[in-house]
């Protein structure tokens, strides 16, 4: 039942906007939650790394006196990762296009944060 809900957010939010690609909802821990990812990508590696990247900035956020962290954000040549808290316990991460609008891209992810922070 709460699969299918988390499910159910991703799918909206996938849907919100043509720039995102993919996303997933990952515990803190780096297991998966809910998962909207190509057929090509390791569903483990995706939440290991996420939740390694999210402690990393959690960390430096700290150890450099900027408070909680709120998102990190990864730009590569081909587009752009963003991780969110989802609540203590879960992480949103989204894959989006190298062109995407991120004010809108940022504003539909911390939406579907605030509803999987709700479920969780």
């Amino acid at each position: 039942m709460r699969q299918d809900m988390l499910a159910s957010i991703l799918s909206d939010l996938n849907g919100s906007s043509a720039d995102i690609e993919a996303s997933a909802i990952i515990s803190t821990d780096g297991l998966m939650m809910a998962a909207m990812l190509p057929a090509n990508m390791d569903e483990d590696r995706v939440g290991a790394m996420s939740a390694a990247m999210l402690s990393l900035g959690d960390r430096t956020a700290q150890e450099l006196g900027r408070g909680d962290l709120e998102q990190v954000l990864i730009k590569g040549s081909d587009g752009y990762v963003l991780m969110t808290h989802a609540g203590d316990e879960a992480v949103v991460s989204v894959l989006a296009k190298p062109t995407a609008k991120l004010g809108l891209v940022f504003l539909d992810v911390k939406r579907a944060a605030q509803n999987i922070a709700k479920l969780i």
